[in-house]
């Protein structure tokens, strides 16, 4: 009896890997092919070059007027000086941490929180005064009265958009340890206000080297900025695919993690594609948004 019951029991397990090794492979092919689809129709949909598909980063995301971006000639970087900054900011944050923090999964202390939270209420501040100047120049006989602190411009802009995007990548990293490490070390990920100093100051050179406004500098920026969209995006979308699915804190590779990563890029440009296409539709051009 005890041998049937054994025999049983193995050949249910038989019968059974099968199922789901061929769930696995069908997830991956899945996963593959629906990437493939997403980007080449993204590819064959916009129009051509690689500044180009920058720009239509940029477009799904920013305003991009373009009397508030940068300019490389007569070439428009992405984005505009306050999201050039913010994922610029973003990209600096993410990259300083990993070389300091490895997978540490803490997040800041109260005494790299105060700043970051100023960093933020500057990028607020600047953001609605900025944006009750743009009505104001936009609707000039129908609006009038509208107060301003001050005249926003493109380096307060930049600046800004910088401190957003380091305080971005203080919970974006380690949210993301947090969610795929097996071993994590719970610490904190941007611990002392040294670090953060170091970190803050580095983006005033970055952000002052970017103000001389020099092509070599620009360049690298427009495709550092749009690529840092991507960034973002595909970690917020590989995180909810790891917990969704269930998965979270089983890896202990990042190369292991490439299916969810993978997923959340297709996701990403899929959101950036149907943006892009109702944006089109609503304005019938691929500019930024004119101010009259």
């Amino acid at each position: 009896m005890l041998a049937f019951q054994v025999g049983k029991t193995y050949n249910d397990a038989i019968m059974q890997r099968p199922k789901r090794v061929t769930l696995a492979v069908v997830t991956r092919v899945s996963i593959i092919l629906a990437a493939l689809l997403v980007l080449s129709g993204w590819m064959l949909t916009t129009p051509p070059g690689f500044f180009t598909k920058a720009d239509m980063i940029g477009y799904a995301v920013c305003h991009r007027i373009p009397e508030r971006s940068f300019h490389v000639g007569t070439y428009q970087l992405p984005l505009c000086a306050r999201c050039s900054g913010m994922y610029l900011g973003a990209m600096l944050g993410l990259f300083f941490q990993i070389l300091v923090s490895k997978r540490r999964s803490g997040f800041p202390p109260w005494r790299v929180i105060i700043p970051l939270a100023l960093l933020v209420l500057a990028f607020a501040v600047d953001g609605v005064n900025s944006y009750l100047y743009l009505i104001k120049e936009t609707y000039p006989k129908l609006v009038t009265n509208i107060p301003n602190l001050y005249i926003p411009n493109n380096i307060l802009r930049l600046l800004t958009g910088s401190g957003m995007g380091l305080a971005i990548s203080a919970v974006m990293f380690p949210a993301f340890n947090q969610t795929v490490w097996k071993e994590q070390d719970a610490r904190p990920a941007l611990a002392g206000i040294k670090n953060f100093s170091i970190l803050l100051g580095v983006m005033i050179l970055v952000d002052m080297l970017v103000l001389t406004q020099k092509a070599f500098i620009l360049y690298p920026l427009a495709v550092l900025s749009a690529g840092g969209v991507l960034v973002l995006l595909t970690m917020i979308y590989g995180i909810f695919w790891l917990m969704i699915f269930h998965q979270e804190n089983k890896y202990e590779r990042i190369t292991q993690t490439w299916l969810a990563l993978l997923a959340g890029l297709t996701i990403s440009i899929l959101q950036i594609a149907l943006i892009d296409a109702l944006r089109y539709w609503l304005t019938g051009t691929w500019a930024g948004f004119p101010l009259r």
